[in-house]
């Protein structure tokens, strides 16, 4: 993309990289790095002579989480989708969720992955992460919830019992634990990263038939069993929107930028919005 700000993507040999490229911002996620993923994601499913699809992060960081630049309303906006965004940009012209990418997809977790930066590769396919990396669900930690149909996709990764250790606490896990739970495919030191999730690409482009893994993965995905994760990903959305514009997530940012900690003030037997049933 010529207008890309906060990606980059480059093709060779069938495997597509595209890198979350804000490092002095760790990655921080915003708007705009939202929609040109989108756009990226769509031209690897598109693009044939694509084969699979590497993401990884700039610098020392995978992905920082949400931009916190406007404060205590982060998250007001309600999610992945505006959380950190700077202005209005531009629509996708096709929106595509991860798993509908006709690819592989693997992450290559190169250094800390919290927030959405942890919630967006849980989407893909393979993960590989540094074994000194920190991983984390924060969110209930800045009084809000997870998003990206994390609460459908992490408990089929790791089992209800850890899925609830991770997304309850909002607790800080490494690269070397988070595979020992199953939440990254493997560990493997820093410099090894990519090139490790770069070889797990080129053996599928090399040896695999291109529509096999693409009907293969569609099964991976619909087979899992209960609701489509769309749904539940449109479930989180409305709860996510609903507690950003509450006093809680304003404080949870707002305690975290100046290092104290948090007075929440919501009640969740009087405050909780009403959030619909799955249709």
């Amino acid at each position: 993309m010529s207008d890309s700000l906060h990606t980059q993507i480059d093709v060779k040999d069938g495997i597509a990289t595209v890198t979350l490229n804000r490092p002095e911002r760790m990655n921080a996620w915003t708007a705009q790095m939202g929609v040109e993923l989108n756009e990226h994601l769509v031209r690897c499913d598109e693009d044939d002579a694509v084969r699979a699809v590497v993401v990884t992060g700039a610098g020392r960081a995978f992905c920082a989480g949400a931009d916190l630049e406007r404060g205590g309303e982060t998250f007001a906006g309600g999610g992945a989708s505006d959380a950190g965004g700077a202005g209005a940009p531009a629509r996708p012209r096709r929106t595509i969720q991860p798993w509908e990418v006709r690819k592989p997809i693997i992450a290559a977790i190169n250094g800390a992955a919290v927030g959405v930066g942890l919630t967006l590769p849980l989407q893909y396919d393979m993960r590989v992460a540094a074994s000194d990396a920190k991983l984390g669900f924060l969110f209930v930690r800045r009084g809000v919830m997870t998003e990206l149909s994390s609460t459908w996709i992490l408990p089929r990764l790791v089992g209800i019992a850890r899925a609830a250790d991770l997304l309850l606490s909002g607790r800080i896990v490494l690269g070397a634990e988070a595979a020992a739970l199953g939440l990254v495919n493997e560990a493997v030191a820093t410099a090894d990263v990519l090139p490790r999730a770069l070889e797990i690409a080129r053996n599928i482009a090399e040896n695999c038939a291109p529509v096999s893994v693409a009907l293969t993965k569609r099964m991976i995905w619909e087979h899992l069993g209960g609701p489509p994760p769309l749904e539940v990903a449109k479930r989180e959305a409305k709860a996510l929107w609903a507690l950003g514009r509450m006093a809680d997530a304003r404080e949870g940012v707002q305690s975290f930028l100046e290092k104290r900690k948090p007075r929440w003030s919501l009640s969740p037997t009087k405050d909780a919005p009403e959030i619909p049933p799955i249709e």
